[in-house]
């Protein structure tokens, strides 16, 4: 077993250590880059706020790159994936691998079959979306763990909302099977390859990605004991 990233002199988890607490945008010594902002607690318009928290506003910003030396492991994964990634990202006690999508199948590749990796578990693959972040619109996360040295990570792939196509990694890691499909249900990533892409949570002939951040919040009328509630965007408004 390796030993992990060490933890700060004050003690505790790396989610609770001082260097981890959350940033605030701008701090001296801490790269962030802005890519939209929040009003509101849920960062809904158009309806009524009703939560309290209408005036709020705060900036969606995403963590920078970090500088080599990583620490602990680290530097020894982006070792054996050199020349592959865009950018590595320590945030809150985890790493991240930013690579391009033409690149992915060889970075998985690579960490499941490099004896000095052995990433065997695909453990899920996640879909983010940030209208704001310009030609990088939609972003495929997946995570790895390693069983041999009891390491995970995160990779990371960002495509344009225009060109929402990435590789498929079902051939190296079966278990992205019905993540890849609920991915493209709820966002709309297309993964090239795929061998039966279609949606595992909404009908068929569903329109649209619910959980990206641009679709509508108006859903079906609800029937009720003779009543009909509608669809959140066309409740009256308590502004």
């Amino acid at each position: 077993m390796s030993e992990g990233p060490k933890i700060p002199a004050s003690g505790g988890s790396p989610a609770q250590a001082p260097d981890n607490a959350p940033e605030a945008l701008g701090e001296p010594g801490y790269e962030v880059r802005a890519v939209g902002e929040r009003r509101g607690m849920f960062g809904a318009a158009g309806t009524g706020d009703t939560s309290g928290f209408g005036g709020l506003v705060a900036p969606v910003v995403l963590p920078g790159a970090a500088q080599r030396p990583y620490g602990g492991w680290y530097d020894a994964v982006a070792d054996g994936l050199e020349g592959l990634v865009e950018q590595v990202v320590i945030h809150r006690g985890e790493i991240t691998f930013r690579i391009r999508r033409d690149h992915l199948l060889e970075v998985v590749r690579r960490l499941r079959d490099d004896p000095a990796l052995r990433f065997e578990l695909l453990s899920g693959v996640s879909g983010v979306h940030y209208p704001g972040d310009a030609g990088r619109e939609l972003h495929a996360v997946y995570h790895l763990g390693s069983f041999t040295y009891n390491r995970r990570i995160r990779l990371e792939v960002a495509v344009a909302d225009a060109d929402p196509h990435v590789p498929s990694v079902m051939g190296i890691y079966p278990a992205a099977d019905w993540h890849e499909r609920e991915v493209w249900d709820m966002f709309g990533l297309v993964f090239d390859g795929h061998p039966a892409l279609t949606r595992i949570l909404m009908p068929d002939d569903w329109p649209g990605h619910p959980q990206r951040k641009d679709y509508p919040l108006g859903g079906i009328p609800v029937e009720y004991k003779g009543a009909s509630v509608p669809p959140p965007d066309q409740r009256r408004s308590y502004s």
